[in-house]
């Protein structure tokens, strides 16, 4: 079968099967064009509760589908890939947490949403990358202990400077891979170009950028920008899909080693195994998992709408 054909399929079958597909940014075009939605794990996750399909499938990593499955607890949610995860999200267990809460008495704990659900059950509040500052500042609590990033809680902390943060030595692994020296050499290969960065970077990067913040937010400022060239600061299908979204815009990715092969595990056929019930796998959560990790992800929505 051909792209075309096996999208064409697709596309049938979740009609048929009164299904959504979620696509986060970071998989393939190809995957895209047959999701019905597609953006950051939370932005999907709101989405699909928004959605009247009785299935969802999430093209994306496994805390996504969790998250998924959290707030739609009436719906079927599947990981189209169940191989898929996040090493950051995975870096910090309960045992773990519970330590650096031992180390951190009466601070407000609060987690990147890039963790997984068992994790947020031990948390007060979720962030994402776009609502973290938004969050940490309305939060009455001044002592903050931010998971798992200290990437994202540095550039947050930068923002608040009222308030007393404590971190975790985590981060993302794919964006910590992008360097100084990295944007040294993009600068120098493209003078012209604006350099758009993701906060998960480390902070030597981050200081460089003409713009930071999330994904969704690097893609919407290259689409109104009236400059015609970029250096993308995040994983790498976001420099492809602005060259499909842009093609009168040039964009190049700041590092090759920018690219998640987590992410890169979801293919098309994944998709198409899923929707033939022969593929994925079916998230299912423990009551306690989905009260807690639940008014961990409500109380984000509350503060950050």
């Amino acid at each position: 079968m051909t792209v075309a054909e096996i999208q064409e399929e697709i596309l049938r079958m979740k009609k048929e099967q009164d299904v959504c597909i979620l696509a986060h940014a970071y998989q393939g075009q190809e995957i895209l064009e047959v999701a019905d939605y597609t953006g950051d794990s939370y932005g999907l996750s709101v989405q699909a509760s928004k959605s009247s399909a009785k299935g969802v499938i999430m093209c994306g990593v496994r805390f996504m589908a969790e998250t998924c499955k959290i707030l739609c607890p009436d719906k079927t949610v599947w990981l189209a890939n169940p191989q898929a995860g996040c090493p950051m999200a995975e870096q910090l267990d309960v045992k773990g947490l519970r330590e650096l809460k031992e180390q951190y008495p009466g601070y407000t704990v609060v987690a990147y949403i890039n963790t997984t659900s068992e994790l947020k059950t031990e948390c007060d509040v979720c962030v994402t990358s776009s609502s973290s500052v938004q969050i940490c500042s309305r939060l009455e609590n001044d002592k903050i202990l931010f998971i798992p990033d200290p990437n994202l809680g540095h550039f947050t902390a930068e923002k608040l400077p009222e308030k007393t943060f404590a971190f975790y030595n985590g981060g993302c692994p794919r964006h910590l891979a992008a360097s100084a020296e990295d944007v040294r050499k993009a600068k120098e290969a493209h003078p012209q170009a604006l350099l758009l960065v993701h906060p998960e970077c480390a902070p030597e990067v981050v200081k460089e950028a003409d713009y930071a913040g999330s994904t969704t937010g690097i893609m919407d400022y290259a689409l109104k920008s009236d400059d015609l060239e970029f250096i993308i600061g995040t994983e790498n299908s976001i420099v492809e899909h602005l060259q499909f979204a842009c093609p009168e815009k040039r964009f190049y990715p700041l590092a090759a080693s920018l690219t998640c092969m987590d992410m890169k595990l979801t293919t098309l056929m994944d998709v198409y195994h899923c929707l033939k019930g022969s593929g994925g796998e079916e998230i299912r959560l423990s009551d306690e998992i989905m009260e807690g990790a639940g008014r961990c992800i409500r109380r984000m929505v509350e503060l950050g709408g």
